[in-house]
């Protein structure tokens, strides 16, 4: 705006000062008088307007001040042809100027009132937009962590701040009415297997000894394993279980657990004794947990966790298998191929393994451990070794 309207001002003081010198010069060229502060060869005239030979009009811009006078224009033209007196006019732009300079501190104070007025608003407007937008994000980062419960609801608009939200409430719905599919089916099988495989128990102990016995009896025992373990998945997605905390020796249990395996393990207890061997450790006094601090958990469901965890990594893995317990932390470690970068991802999945290369299983050992470890208010990580080796790193929670 305000080098259009100087622009403006210019022009106009150009073509006064045009129309003057018209005036002015036919007056003189008839009377010989001096009108409208008209002057021959004025001292300050611009030299552009003095070198001219020709009889037409002309103007230049004089920016000097001089006196009360600012910039001006000036126009000027010869009274009788080549060689004769200039006659020139000065058209003082000052007042102009004037009142471009009051234009300017109008529309630098309206400028100021509209900033202060427009910038609460647009804070106002950008933080309830950043504060929908979190709330969304905080809705899908709850649902990624597991609690498929949470919801963002209404977020007060019709926008695309709500078509988000929408469809992460529907995404919501959906995986929890998939999981829940996959939970009442687990529950399902697990129930309906019970009987006939208590049937087919049964009926093994009445065979005769000899290798078709011995056959069947290790079949039903792997399937009453399989049968048990989803009764266990289903008891921990229905919320059925709860923890009985005890205060024990986090060393002692580890061992303990170790050796129920029957797997050979070697067991470090720091501050305590080593185990090589079954599962076992020596007679240091591993065992009764000396070197190892107490800690408040639920000793059976450690058990489960570590020992599953051992098994896993004898099934999957490859020796030399490791159990090191350090302070409320227990570090399983095998020298195999590793996680698959899918359980890695995405976690344990039940009846999923992640790759051939892992062997074969019915992939519920790590979701038991999973969840009972959620169960104890620990936390169970899954990594792979620089060197090579699956890594499982339980951590109990404070007492």
């Amino acid at each position: 705006m305000h080098l259009w309207t100087a622009q403006d001002i210019r022009s106009r003081a150009d073509a006064r000062a045009f129309n003057t010198v018209y005036s002015a010069v036919d007056v003189y060229r008839r009377t010989g008088a001096l009108v409208d502060g008209a002057a021959l060869d004025p001292p300050d005239l611009p030299a552009a307007l003095r070198a001219p030979g020709d009889d037409d009009r002309h103007t230049a811009y004089d920016g000097s001040v001089d006196g009360n006078l600012g910039p001006s224009v000036w126009g000027a033209q010869r009274t009788a042809g080549p060689g004769s007196p200039v006659l020139a006019v000065r058209i003082n732009m000052s007042p102009e100027l004037h009142t471009l300079d009051r234009l300017d501190v109008i529309v630098t104070v309206a400028s100021l009132i509209a900033l202060g007025a427009a910038v609460p608003v647009a804070v106002y407007g950008a933080g309830l937009l950043a504060r929908r937008l979190r709330r969304v994000s905080e809705t899908a980062g709850r649902i990624s962590a597991g609690d498929l419960d949470a919801r963002t609801g209404p977020t007060g608009g019709r926008d695309e701040v709500a078509d988000i939200a929408t469809a992460v409430d529907l995404m919501a719905d959906s995986l929890g009415r998939r999981l829940g599919a996959e939970r009442r089916f687990t529950a399902d099988v697990a129930h309906e297997l019970r009987t006939p495989v208590g049937g087919l128990i049964a009926a093994v102990d009445l065979l005769p000894p000899g290798e078709t016995e011995d056959l069947l009896r290790d079949r039903v025992r792997d399937l009453r394993g399989l049968v048990e373990d989803l009764l266990e998945i289903s008891r921990l997605d229905a919320g059925a279980e709860q923890p009985v905390r005890a205060r024990v020796p986090l060393g002692a249990v580890v061992a303990e657990a170790v050796a129920r395996t029957g797997l050979d393990v070697e067991v470090t207890v720091e501050g305590g004794s080593s185990g090589d061997g079954e599962g076992a450790a020596d007679g240091d006094g591993m065992a009764d947990g000396e070197g190892s601090g107490y800690v408040e958990t639920d000793p059976r469901r450690l058990e489960r966790i570590v020992g599953n965890l051992v098994v896993n990594a004898h099934r999957h893995g490859a020796a030399p298998v490791t159990v090191a317990v350090t302070g409320r932390t227990v570090v399983v470690r095998d020298h195999g191929p590793g996680f698959p970068a899918d359980l890695l991802l995405h976690g344990p999945r039940r009846f999923h393994t992640g790759s051939r290369e892992r062997g074969s299983g019915h992939g519920l050992g790590l979701t038991i451990a999973f969840g009972q470890a959620r169960l104890l208010g620990a936390g169970l990580r899954l990594d792979n070794a620089p060197d090579g080796g699956a890594v499982a790193t339980l951590s109990l929670p404070p007492d």
